[in-house]
């Protein structure tokens, strides 16, 4: 019931660079950790990046050096900056953010609806 709206995505040439957006909202709750979740075409769904409140950030090795995750956290918001993109950048993106309850205390992870990114030449 936490919305993620992401915006971002779209159609680049390799080499080139995208930066996806998100940003939730919600009564009650807490945002821990954000990040970014890809799928491509005849593969499993990977973690791409993550970010803590504290400043901890993770990258897959394959994004290493290129992709830069970085939060808001005054507007919820967590981004990616997506540099020297490579053809097998090419996935939908999700976004995802654990979100607390400030009443019960429970974690629950909320996803993104996707965005589509494609690097061709």
């Amino acid at each position: 019931q936490i919305p993620l709206v992401e915006s971002g995505g779209g159609l680049v040439q390799p080499g080139g660079s995208l930066k996806l957006s998100c940003t939730t909202s919600g009564s009650n709750v807490m945002i821990e950790a954000m990040g970014w979740h890809r799928q491509a075409p005849g593969k499993q769904r990977e973690m791409v990046a993550i970010a803590t409140p504290a400043g901890y950030k993770n990258y897959v090795d394959s994004v290493k050096g290129r992709f830069t995750i970085s939060r808001d956290n005054a507007k919820n918001t967590v981004y990616l900056q997506m540099n020297s993109l490579k053809l097998e950048d090419t996935a939908v993106y999700y976004c995802r953010a654990d979100v607390r309850s400030v009443v019960g205390g429970d974690v629950t992870t909320a996803w993104g609806q996707g965005t589509l990114v494609t690097v061709s030449s």
